[in-house]
């Protein structure tokens, strides 16, 4: 996992529960689970309006040709 084994996993979950705590773990934990899943939220919205932007013919070019 990362290029890292499992001492080199736990050393860093020890420096992390020693810096900030056990309690505030999980706050962190939940925190990022949020950050992660609104950025994933918006990435499949702009990827969608991209796609249906696309799918559509242009608005301007309609309206050019009924005015000739």
């Amino acid at each position: 996992m990362f290029g890292m084994g499992p001492w080199e996993l736990l050393i860093v979950f020890l420096v992390i529960l020693l810096l900030f705590g056990a309690k505030r773990l999980p706050d962190i934990a939940q925190g990022l689970g949020k950050g992660i899943r609104e950025f994933r939220r918006a990435m499949k919205d702009t990827t969608e309006e991209l796609k249906g932007s696309l799918d559509e013919p242009p608005a301007s070019d309609d309206k050019d040709k009924k005015n000739n």
